[in-house]
């Protein structure tokens, strides 16, 4: 692999560290990146944990040093997402090369749609306005969450903060401070089934994790002074450009031409 791509990879791994920090779904970024360079797309699935893990370790870090993590109403949070991303890790390790493929592609064009549509904007209009839901319905929306985290983690940030402004009540601050504490609590139990599997790249795991820390640095430092507009427009052209990709529609319309 020729030098310059490493240093595309880390470029890479910043952005995505810096939106999964503000935002999420910074790894519809990396895991195409990860195919595109020649990794099969079980083995890019795992090796982006590696750079998701380091990541979160420091996003948390800075925000604990703010006083913005709930310890206290983590732990119930943490367990049903960390057996819904076992469970979901395992799914992605028994799907044959081809149907991971179309169903990262899939995913991606659902996430497009999601993005292009704000519904940011909805959650943000329910803050203050919900006081917290049963532990049951929290037990069930963590556990799905999870269940999709670890399937292919690309996208969670954004049903995290979802299910902890809808179903707990915080605040948007509050609420991607401890998005990013459960990511954390959940990816070395999903990390660990890719291992067993060998389905990781240890040294473009590290690579793209240089980037991913680097970036949370700066975003969890600066989180209440960036925007998000610009990132959103960034999302949108390479999630699209890299469905398209993965369904194989440049070669289709190749063949037509």
């Amino acid at each position: 692999m020729e030098w310059y791509t490493y240093v595309i990879i880390i470029f890479a791994g910043f952005i995505a560290g810096f939106i999964n920090t503000i935002a999420g779904s910074g790894s519809l970024i990396t895991l195409p990146l990860l195919m595109f360079v020649g990794l099969p797309p079980s083995v890019a699935n795992g090796t982006n944990r590696i750079a998701i893990l380091f990541q979160n370790i420091i996003g948390v870090y800075k925000f604990k040093q703010q006083k913005l993590i709930d310890n206290k109403t983590s732990t119930k949070l943490i367990i049903p997402t960390i057996i819904g991303a076992l469970l979901g890790a395992s799914l992605a390790i028994d799907l044959d090369e081809h149907i991971m493929k179309m169903s990262i592609a899939f995913l991606m064009l659902v996430m497009f749609l999601i993005i292009l549509f704000k519904p940011d904007k909805w959650v943000k209009g329910q803050v203050g306005l919900v006081s917290g839901k049963s532990s049951t319905f929290q037990l069930i929306i963590f556990f799905v969450i999870g269940l999709y985290g670890g399937f292919i983690q690309a996208g969670v940030g954004f049903f995290l903060l979802s299910g902890l402004v809808l179903s707990v009540g915080y605040d948007l601050i509050r609420a991607n401070a401890m998005k990013l504490l459960i990511v954390l609590a959940y990816t070395p139990f999903a990390l660990l089934v890719f291992i067993y599997n060998q389905q990781i790249d240890y040294t473009l795991g590290l690579v793209l994790a240089s980037g991913n820390m680097l970036g949370a640095f700066v975003a969890s430092t600066y989180a209440q002074k960036i925007g998000t507009k610009v990132i959103r427009y960034i999302l949108l052209i390479i999630i699209l450009l890299s469905a398209l990709k993965l369904l194989d529609i440049y070669s289709y319309l190749y063949n037509l031409l």
